[in-house]
Formats: structure tokens, sequence, C-alpha cells
């Protein structure tokens, strides 16, 4: 049935091998990440195999898929507190930021008679979760005072929301924090938690920290590419999800149009440019599935015009052998599969070989 995607299992697999023996070389225990792929269990395999730490996700819901698993989980998303219970059950780790869940997971924790493990997160610049640094010794010490939960690193997060890359200051600044800790507290923190896909290329350029043992990597492994800038991460594979979908609709059509112009039902006003008659192509596929924007043909000849909540408008004049009902193929970037492995209107098949 299509839309489908296709994920290669053997390729993802050779990634998570290139990302862990490059890490390894540095001292870094890898995470893999797996809410790229909606907590995966066939993916999160792959991973483990290839030699990752542990496996982390943002949802509670992806990580009870993979409590099946012999391996450590993480919870990435800052705890709810309608959820502490489920945390304490599911992940063995939850990055966290407020002391008030903080203490909650504690109390679950108490009931449990289990000790939760968490990260603290600082926010370095990304302004998305994370305490300040000249608070996080003040959160430290109430922290300590909890009876079920051990504060075991410090974390912080880059590029997701303001775009702040990751940088050799950066990390001397969160490794600064993890020394001031435990000076002052005399304690130890094992994890410290440097960012996740975005914070390789420092590893390529000899710029990361020595205390920095751990990365939490998704898209690299998952899609073989750098973040932010897209470009193939060296020695990985980038081919590694497919999107197919069915065409529905094959025409000759003016690409102009008359009438008056609003906005469409997504809010855009699209700017009509005028390139004569074209062969245009709907497939079955929409806003409601993929994001237009991330998808990148695999066939010449295409060229994706935009899309509708329920259609995919490609122009299809330069490309033979089209007609209803052919399947077109595309790659796809991390929001855009995110999106698709969400959609209940998209099947999903696996292949294990590096064709």
């Amino acid at each position: 049935m299509y839309p489908k995607v296709e994920i290669n299992l053997a390729k993802i697999k050779d990634n998570a091998q290139r990302i862990v023996s490059l890490t390894k070389r540095n001292g870094i225990n890898v995470w893999g990440v797996t809410k790229g792929v909606k907590g995966d269990p066939e993916v999160a395999k792959k991973m483990l195999e290839a030699g990752v730490r542990g496996l982390a996700d943002s949802r509670i819901e992806n990580l009870k898929r993979l409590s099946d698993l012999d391996t450590e989980l993480m919870l990435l998303r800052s705890p709810m507190l309608s959820q502490v219970e489920q945390v304490i059950d599911y992940a063995d780790i939850s990055l966290n930021s407020e002391l008030e869940v903080i203490k909650q997971l504690n109390q679950a924790a108490v009931k449990k008679e289990q000790i939760h493990k968490i990260i603290l997160m600082v926010d370095l610049g990304d302004r998305r979760e994370g305490v300040l640094p000249n608070n996080v010794l003040q959160i430290v010490k109430k922290i300590e005072t909890l009876s079920n939960i051990k504060l075991v690193g410090l974390g912080t997060n880059l590029a997701c929301f303001m775009g702040i890359l990751p940088s050799k200051d950066k990390m001397k600044e969160l490794i600064r924090l993890k020394d001031e800790v435990e000076k002052e507290l005399n304690i130890t923190l094992d994890m410290i938690s440097g960012g996740n896909s975005s914070s390789l290329p420092l590893l390529l350029d000899d710029n990361y920290q020595a205390q920095i043992n751990q990365l939490r990597i998704g898209e690299t492994i998952l899609l073989g590419r750098e973040v932010p800038s897209g470009n193939a991460f060296p020695g990985t594979i980038t081919n590694t999800v497919k999107l197919k979908a069915e065409i529905i609709e094959l025409r000759q059509k003016p690409t102009s149009t008359k009438g008056q112009q609003g906005e469409n039902a997504f809010g855009e006003k699209k700017e009509i440019i005028d390139k004569g008659v074209r062969q245009r192509a709907i497939l079955a596929v929409g806003k409601q599935d993929i994001d237009p924007t991330g998808l990148i043909p695999s066939q010449d000849g295409i060229i994706i015009e935009g899309a509708s909540s329920d259609h995919l408008i490609v122009d299809v004049t330069e490309r033979e052998n089209v007609v209803v009902g052919s399947i077109l193929e595309f790659e796809l970037n991390y929001p855009c599969l995110l999106r698709a492995l969400t959609s209940p209107y998209v099947d999903v098949e696996y292949f294990n070989n590096n064709g």
C-alpha cells in the first residue's frame, strides 16, 4: 500500500557503527535517538547491534515500544507532571530542567521503591530547555536532598530551537559547571552529555573536550546527514530511507491561473509563475503525512511544486514513462521523516541490504 516509507536497516546499522567508532576514539558513549522513527524497535535493534550505549526518545509512548529490549532507556523531553509515574516505569534516565518536576519524580520513585537517574540540562544559548548556568549549583544542591533521585550528570541541547551551534567554548562552559558542582558538593557526575548530531562535526575538527563523554545521536545515524547543514556526514550513507507515493492524477495544465487570489488552506499565499503548460502529477500524500519542503526526489525529472493536506503536486514534464498509478520515490530530511512515521496513513517496509 502507498504512501510507504522504506527503511534500510543495514544502512542505518552501518551509519551507527561509523558514529560509534568515531566517538569511541574520543571516549564518548553514543545513545541512539529513536524519535525520528517513532521508537521503532527494528531500527533500535540495529543501533544496539552497532554498539550504541542505550536508546533515547522524547516520548513515553515510544519508550514503551522499546521496553522489551535489553538496554537502558533515556527520556529526552523534560517529563510532564502528569506522566511522572510512567517515567519511573519506562525510563532509566530522564533529562530534566524543572525542579518541581524532579521533586514529583522523586515522590513517584519513593512510591515505587526505585532510584531514578537524571541529567540536569543547562541552557547554553539555544533557549529551549535548561537551567541558566548561574543557577546550576543552587538547583543541584536541592536535587541532592531528594532521596530517590540520583543526579548522574549535566547536559545541554543546541541547534534545535535558536540554531545556536555547538562549539569548543560551549563545551568548556559545560565542563566548568561540572567541575564546580563536583568541587562544591563533593559528588561525582559520571555523564556529561554534550548534545545531539549537531555536535559531531566538532569531533572531526578535534575541537571536542575530553570530559564530554556522551552524545545523543539520531539524525546522523538515521539519515547520514550533518546538522544543521544537511550535508552528508563523512563515511555515512544518506539513502537509508525512502518515501514512495502513487500518482492519482496526471494532466497537462497551464501554470498560470485567473481569479482573485487569497491564502490557501495553510495560510500561504502562493506565488504564481507562468511557465507555460506543464505535465502535472498529483500524488496521494500530503501535509498530514509529510513536510513537502523536506522531500528530495530520488528520480530525475521531478520538481516538487507544493502540497495541500492530502495531495502532493509535482511537475513531471521532463520525466518519461509516467502514468496514473506510477510510483515516485523521494528521500526525506529529518522533519519530514518525523512526520511521515507519525502518520497512521503511511505504511512502513523494512529492507536489510546495502544495495
